[in-house]
């Protein structure tokens, strides 16, 4: 267990924290020579089986941005008051600070008892229970103790370790994340950090990330609550000996977050919840310029307030943290802000998107999937989303922003239904009446527009991602449409979007041409058929013409075109496969030469090579220097029933070299 001291200046701190440790944690030579604490101090305390940690945080005004540095990661609050001074208004900010983390778990600690009388300590320990009173940590116990006389230290000492004893342990299985306070440099052992393990666990010889600047390294060696160890978890002080290329005390300090390379994305725009502290003088305006403090980094920020009016004092609600730099967070974190100056506390709350739109950040639509995001567990969180446009959640992204393992999430999936859409960046959910709803839409889609224009393939994937209903963002939009087309549901050819059943329907016309054409492209042609210009001038028919009917049965897959202007019939590329397989079949190494493809092909050397280049281009064959070979697991796709391979399809119907055909090869 970690525990945090917090209170006003001179109330005790440093010197219980000595008294319950042995440790003196000031241990800069200004923090001796003035007698006050200005940065983070650390000590350890043996219970049990375990270590308590001791976060000591200073107490005067000009040092809370310290003390914020070091409360994050802290499972339990030391809140000192001294009986002769009562309540301060340090202790009141302190308090509101802890209280915005999220702590709810303490003990009150009314030092100096030595100094005072009876009466006073009564009076202290009213202010006290006022001050505490609404709060998580209302009832509270107040224990009197005077490091002077030793009074209370035993019994504050016991109270420690049995709230350490019933510290639940945090869930380990999340990714690693320590948030450094603290980094310097050991002759003979390299760069060091410190600070308190967010998430997750990392052990000796892990690889990791600084966060945000991406700097990469390598564990080699940890020691943890004080102690040499080969793995650190969540709840724990945690030091951390670095090594890489990069890693220096100059490039890794305070602010700085060591992670798991998964979890490494840094954000500059996040929605969040805001609770505003009653004591703010006025309402929070929109676009208020404030410090954000997180964990323990500290950074300028400006305030986007998400609803319509002005925050109020004591009032919560949803905003955008705009940040001048990015920072290493994660979903659920909390953080504090402060005025410019950083004179005063002005609130603080969780964050709840790291991924916050610049634009349309204040729509109803917005607002309602900031509700979903504000749920507690990853169950509901899932569930809201899929219940509200866009109706989507990305996997990957979500599992990361809340430094959740993938293996995690999947965990959860079980108990939301959903639809899993596998694209390129990742996995897609999406609702299961939703995804009914856009096959549906998809579907009346593509009738529709096969109906209005038969003499075309089909339309691009942007085009009928735009049209969708209910609407999606068009990137979103675009994947659902690609997953489609993996899973079956779509083909695509030619760059167009089709129904699976639809073929190009030629005019009258057309229809007439091709039938002029295809005797050019079949029986003795068929392994060397002219190219559309001289078929043209063959049925003594414009070149354009020809091209067009030419390139249109290339997208009905009835033609392909292997060579700039070269059609071949797909049966005919389908027999030079099988030659081309027997020929090899023949050979005792299975290599063979062009010479032999284009003897028996009947063909000119030029016409053999350019189909074999063709073959190469799509996996057929390999090359061996002038000898090729046929690759087994690419033969059935080529000479089976179904036609065309799958290499084929990114091929047909494309326009002819040199921008179209980006894939040809000179030969």
């Amino acid at each position: 267990m970690i525990v945090g001291t917090a209170g006003h200046i001179d109330h005790g701190k440093t010197a219980l924290v000595k008294a319950l440790t042995g440790v003196d944690a000031d241990r800069l030579a200004e923090e001796k020579a003035r007698g006050i604490t200005i940065d983070l101090g650390f000590a350890y305390m043996p219970a049990g089986d375990g270590v308590l940690g001791f976060v000591d945080v200073p107490g005067h005004d000009r040092f809370v941005r310290n003390m914020l540095a070091g409360a994050t990661g802290i499972d339990f609050l030391l809140l000192t008051v001294a009986a002769d001074d009562g309540v301060m208004p340090q202790t009141r900010e302190h308090f509101d600070i802890v209280s915005l983390l999220g702590l709810s778990r303490g003990i009150v600690a009314m030092t100096k008892c030595d100094l005072v009388a009876a009466e006073r300590r009564t009076e202290v320990a009213s202010e006290i229970e006022a001050l505490l009173a609404g709060s998580p940590f209302e009832g509270t116990p107040v224990m009197p103790v005077s490091t002077a006389t030793g009074e209370g230290l035993e019994a504050l000492r016991n109270a420690l370790v049995a709230a350490a004893e019933q510290q639940s342990l945090r869930d380990r299985e999340g990714l690693f994340r320590l948030a450094v306070d603290r980094s310097f440099s050991l002759q003979g052992v390299g760069t060091v950090v410190t600070g308190a393990v967010l998430s997750g666990s990392v052990a000796v010889d892990d690889t990791i990330v600084i966060s945000p600047s991406g700097l990469e390294g390598r564990i080699r060696s940890i020691h943890a609550q004080n102690r040499p160890v080969r793995r650190g978890h969540v709840g724990e002080r945690c030091a951390l000996n670095l090594v890489g290329e990069g890693i220096t005390v100059e490039t890794v300090g305070r602010g700085d977050v060591v992670m798991n390379r998964a979890a490494h994305a840094p954000a500059d725009r996040i929605d969040a919840e805001l609770k505003l502290l009653a004591s703010e003088p006025g309402t929070l305006k929109h676009w208020t310029p404030v410090r954000l403090h997180h964990a323990a980094s500290d950074t300028s920020a400006r305030i986007a307030v998400l609803q319509e009016e002005p925050l109020a004092p004591g009032g919560s609600g949803c905003v955008q943290l705009v940040l001048e730099k990015p920072i290493a967070a994660a979903v659920g974190d909390r953080f504090i802000i402060r005025d410019t100056s950083g004179s005063r506390t002005m609130g603080g709350g969780r964050l709840l998107d790291l991924r916050g739109p610049h634009r349309r950040r204040k729509t109803q639509q917005r607002l309602t999937q900031l509700n979903a995001l504000a749920r507690n567990d990853p169950v509901s969180v899932l569930a809201g989303l899929l219940e509200r446009p866009p109706f989507t959640v990305d996997l990957v992204s979500f599992a990361r922003d809340r430094a959740m393992r993938l293996e995690q999430a999947e965990a959860v999936l079980p108990l939301v239904p959903h639809v899993r859409v596998g694209v390129a960046e990742g996995d897609m959910l999406v609702s299961p009446d939703i995804w009914k709803s856009l096959c549906n839409s998809v579907r009346s889609t593509l009738v529709a527009y096969h109906r209005d224009n038969p003499q075309l393939l089909g339309p691009g994937v942007t085009w009928l991602a735009a049209r969708l209903e209910p609407r999606l963002p068009t990137r979103t939009g675009a994947a659902i449409v690609r997953a489609m087309i993996a899973d079956g549901t779509l083909a695509f050819g030619g760059g167009a979007v089709r129904l699976p059943e639809h073929r190009l329907a030629l005019d009258k016309r057309d229809q007439h041409l091709w039938r002029k054409i295809e005797p050019c492209l079949s029986g003795d042609f068929r392994f060397r058929p002219p190219q559309g210009r001289e078929c043209a001038e063959l049925l003594d028919e414009r070149t354009f013409d020809v091209r067009r009917v030419l390139k249109a049965m290339a997208r009905q897959q009835s033609l392909i075109e292997l060579a700039p202007d070269r059609f071949f019939l797909m049966e005919a590329v389908k027999e030079m496969a099988g030659i081309a397989a027997d020929i090899a079949e023949a050979q005792e190494d299975g290599l063979f030469a062009a010479a032999q493809f284009r003897d028996r092909l009947q063909n000119g050397r030029k016409g053999a090579i350019e189909i074999l280049e063709y073959f190469d281009r799509n996996g057929l064959t390999s090359r061996r220097g002038d000898l090729r070979r046929i690759v087994p697991r690419r033969l059935a796709e080529y000479i089976g029933a179904t036609g065309a391979s799958a290499s084929d399809e990114t091929v047909i119907g494309r326009e002819s070299s040199p921008v179209g055909r980006p894939d040809f090869k000179s030969g």
